[in-house]
């Protein structure tokens, strides 16, 4: 490098630029993570840079600048002073700068679980080992030949660092990230990503970045200042490529797209197009800045299907787009501007040369440097650090935001909802608080008018229990009682019908009739409210046995065929002969049967077919069913028509007598049979009603319990 002060101006410029960088590292991973670890990233970026920079100055530039041995390592120049360099301090310092960007890029990839003290050990590593031993291979020669490395021999050309910056960088990230896991709950079913704390910070980041890498790749010409423009033409434009590439391809995998993706797309381009900014023309760059911005994406998918948890992409931008980069210094780049004297395909090989060595050491010595360190000092801070945040877990730091946001987790955890957070004035966080005490005082006075609804409900709900059984208790006196004089109105009514006491007048014979049927009318109703009020009262024991099924029906039949016959229509039994025995109640079902056949009697006119059918389905559940030709009702009716002490308004109930319990007493003996009642119905068309018992109730099913039990 020349000592004219032109030069070192440029490059003394490039150098402040290329340090505003670490401002744009801290504000992007600021912005990319959640808040509760804001500050520990911001004060972890400042850190890393004194640590490099003070480590590099140290023993750092004399490891990659000093006279080689056996072109591995250097040897010389051990904590340069103003006083005596024999080197320009434009380009230690410049070189600083460029320590301090490589060890910056792992405190993006290890946010939010790596402890404090953890990352300045990984930063040491970095800074003071890993990239000035490969910084000689690659870069030694910058200093002279006699400082040559055997990677720089081969040929090997990265122009400001692709592969030397920020590929050591994201290969270190990944063996960070291997080692301490992804964050808790990173990659558990139905979570896509932890949410960042601000974009429109990480945005800022990702502008003061690109700013710096004007000076990162710009000052790379060193004296050569007539490249210079055509360098920074070339990164600005692989910069703008990178981000547009970025964001269509998140517009076709997303629904919308992500701002994450087109931010990081940007750095990809800028990190392709750092090895070979000085040997392409720039519609490469910009082919080469489209498709890092690509390879960004892709790369940050693939970590999510292998589980590789990256706080903010920094792998996929530095490691996966800087391979590209180097790669495209042999696929796009002028073979006239190599200076190598290597065709473009000898190039290529040192250039996948350079790559291959430079993931074998910095990876592998890396992972196991840190496996090494983590059994002695573990690398991860434990699983309620991580949930409080490394700002409080890590440096007690404390912040309006974070004290609000501590309050209401205290909210939550607790349940208690009785006193106001503090509303710290002229605050960032003042109006979200002031907004909160409000719904905390809305909620506080709806939980009130609640706890005083359910004290009412509660009262009410014992008053109706109460009601509910002084009226159970008196259908059942009532029921009782009357059931012994209406017997005996039935009784003697019926003898009079018979003139068992001698002849008498026809016309009292029809009205003993008359007498008769009202009473036995009357008698069904008192047994229905009795039944009824039994099973609203819970007291409605079934006495369950094996049914033959076939024997009950031709009984049911019997029984109401002479009803059917007398209302001129026909009844008709359908039951096929191998129906299985049904654990039931035998006079709930005799009750079921004859109701549903009874009212499907009563209202089918006189010519028309009731059917009683009963089937074993596929399933093996045991289906009966009664279907009628008769008047049938609207749909809409079927509800209200199964509520009890109901009758249906309109033709449907004229000329018809009734309880109204009949299809109540019938569903909810058929629930208490676990069975499912089905009315299919239609104005004009008759009914349908299917019952159906599950094949637990079946005599096969039962047997087999019974087995079990034996």
């Amino acid at each position: 490098m020349t000592n004219d002060p032109v030069v070192h101006l440029w490059v003394l410029t490039a150098t402040a630029l290329v340090f505003a960088m670490q401002l744009g590292f801290c504000l992007l991973e600021v912005g990319f993570v959640r808040a509760k670890n804001s500050i520990n990233v911001a004060i972890k970026n400042v850190m890393d840079f004194c640590i490099a920079g003070f480590l590099f100055w140290l023993f750092g530039y004399a490891l990659m600048f000093g006279p080689s041995w056996l072109g591995l390592i250097g040897v010389g120049g051990f904590m340069p002073d103003h006083l005596d360099a024999p080197t320009p301090l434009v380009f230690i310092l410049f070189q600083i700068m460029f320590c301090g960007t490589a060890t910056t890029i792992v405190s993006g990839a290890v946010a939010e679980r790596m402890g404090y003290g953890s990352y300045i050990v990984v930063s040491a590593l970095l800074s003071a080992v890993i990239y000035p031993i490969f910084g000689h291979w690659a870069w030694g020669s910058m200093a002279g030949p006699q400082s040559q490395g055997w990677l720089s021999a081969l040929g090997f050309i990265d122009f400001a660092g692709s592969t030397v910056v920020h590929s050591v960088g994201g290969w270190l990230s990944l063996a960070a990230v291997l080692v301490i896991g992804p964050r808790t709950g990173r990659f558990d079913p139905g979570v896509r990503a932890l949410g960042s704390n601000n974009l429109t910070m990480a945005a800022s980041g990702v502008l003061v970045l690109w700013f710096g890498w004007l000076g990162f790749n710009g000052g790379s010409v060193l004296g050569d200042l007539d490249k210079a423009p055509g360098v920074l033409l070339n990164t600005v434009v692989a910069g703008c490529a990178g981000g547009l590439s970025g964001h269509f391809l998140s517009v076709l995998m997303e629904p919308k797209p992500r701002v994450e993706h087109f931010l990081n797309g940007i750095l990809g381009g800028l990190v392709g197009i750092t090895a070979c900014a000085l040997v392409v023309s720039t519609g490469s760059a910009a082919l080469i800045g489209a498709v890092a911005g690509i390879i960004v994406i892709a790369g940050g998918v693939l970590l999510d299907r292998l589980k590789i948890d990256d706080a903010v992409g920094a792998v996929p931008v530095h490691l996966f787009a800087g391979i590209w980069g180097t790669l495209c210094v042999a696929l796009f780049g002028d073979v006239a501007l190599f200076g190598t004297g290597l065709t473009r395909w000898q190039q290529l090989g040192v250039q996948v040369t350079g790559i291959l060595a430079c993931g074998a050491f910095t990876f592998t010595s890396g992972y196991l440097l840190l496996r090494l360190i983590n059994h002695v000092f573990p690398l991860r801070i434990d699983v309620e650090a991580e949930r409080l945040g490394l700002n409080v877990a890590e440096h007690g730091a404390t912040s309006p935001m974070l004290d609000l946001a501590a309050e209401m987790e205290r909210h939550r955890k607790e349940g208690k909802f009785d006193r106001p957070v503090h509303v710290e004035p002229q605050s960032d966080v003042e109006l979200i608080a002031a907004q909160y005490n409000r719904v905390i005082d809305r909620v506080t006075s709806e939980i009130q008018r609640h706890s005083l609804l359910l004290e009412e409900l509660g009262k009410a709900k014992v008053e109706a229990e109460n009601s509910n059984l002084a009226k159970s208790q008196f259908l059942a006196t009532m029921s009782h009682e009357l059931r012994t004089p209406l017997n005996a109105v039935i009784g003697f009514s019926q003898l009079i019908a018979d003139q068992a006491y001698g002849p008498i007048d026809q016309h009292y014979v029809e009205h003993a009739r008359d007498i008769h049927d009202g009473g036995k009318h009357l008698l069904a109703l008192v047994n229905d409210v009795l039944d009824f009020s039994r099973l609203e009262a819970g007291k409605f024991q079934l006495n369950e046995q094996p049914l033959d099924m076939a024997r009950v029906l031709r009984g049911v039949h019997r029984l109401m065929l002479p009803l059917a016959e007398s209302g001129s229509m026909g009844l008709v039994l359908e039951a096929g002969t191998d129906l299985p025995a049904l654990h039931a109640d035998e006079r709930a079902i005799r009750q079921i049967l004859i109701n549903l056949v009874g009212n499907a009697v009563k209202f089918t006119p006189a010519g028309g077919r009731v059917k009683l059918i009963a089937t074993l389905e596929p399933d093996r559940r045991l289906c009966l069913s009664v279907i009628d030709t008769g008047i049938g009702m609207d749909p809409a009716l079927v509800s209200k028509a199964l509520e009890p002490f109901t009758q249906l308004e309109g033709g449907l109930a004229k000329g018809h007598g009734g309880s109204g319990l009949g299809l109540s007493l019938v569903n909810a003996l058929v629930r208490l049979h676990d069975g499912t009642l089905v009315i299919q119905t239609s104005p004009g068309k008759g009914t349908s009603v299917h019952i159906r018992f599950p094949i637990a109730r079946t005599i096969e099913r039962a047997a087999e319990q019974d087995r079990r039990v034996g």
